[in-house]
């Protein structure tokens, strides 16, 4: 599956680049308006990631000439945040809304949610994530473990679902203070060591002796598989 984003913050397109490659999506970017037309109209992406507020040609006046020969899914990210604004974009001719700061796992969310409502993405099978005794539902947000529900809290599911879709990988807390929290608590490193430790005590079968969530200490966190 191809992605394609579109914003002038090189720092936030590096960000989503490597979130959606992580996923294992194609992803190809630009930094204003007419680049993202030239680019759905050559490389044909299944999906389109786009900033409102860009030079040369802004997110709306782009999204309106891609409408006007193409139904790809269009996701509008903007600073904005008045109900008017959201219904500008939506007559546009954008598919969903998306305002800054925003978590990575959200537009990951709503990525998939829009891939699977276009047909484009009837190949994949992301709703349900499966790790030993371990079960996500994406769809619903319910974690299971050995088939029984677990409650989680929201950013706890975050934490696992972006844990269990990079297995075997380890993270500082640093990335994932970025990656899951984003601007919120950036500077409390132990708000992820709280979100840890809840997690084995809701899905491990003995939190002191974990199978999955695991430590390499001195670098950070991952999830054995």
């Amino acid at each position: 599956m191809k992605i394609l984003v579109v914003d002038d913050e090189e720092l936030l397109v590096k960000g989503i680049r490597f979130n959606l490659q992580n996923e294992g999506y194609e992803v190809i970017t630009g930094s204003n308006g007419l680049e993202a037309i030239q680019a759905v109209q050559t490389q044909n992406p299944d999906l389109v990631v786009l900033d409102v507020m860009m030079p040369e040609m802004d997110g709306l006046t782009a999204c309106t000439k891609i409408r006007s020969f193409s139904n790809i899914p269009i996701i509008l990210l903007t600073a904005k945040v008045a109900d008017m604004d959201k219904l500008m974009g939506f007559d546009h001719g954008a598919d969903d809304y998306l305002t800054k700061p925003f978590n990575i796992l959200e537009l990951k969310a709503r990525i998939r949610a829009l891939l699977r409502r276009s047909g484009a993405d009837d190949k994949k099978s992301s709703n349900q994530l499966t790790i030993g005794s371990i079960s996500l539902d994406l769809d619903s947000r319910n974690a299971y473990k050995a088939g029984q529900l677990v409650e989680l809290t929201a950013k706890e599911f975050d934490v696992i679902e972006f844990l269990m879709r990079n297995p075997n990988r380890v993270y500082s807390r640093e990335n994932l203070l970025d990656t899951i929290w984003a601007y919120e608590y950036r500077s409390d490193i132990r708000t992820v060591d709280v979100h840890i430790r809840r997690l084995r005590e809701k899905l491990e079968e003995n939190p002191a002796e974990p199978n999955y969530i695991m430590t390499k200490w001195g670098v950070g966190y991952y999830f054995r598989k």
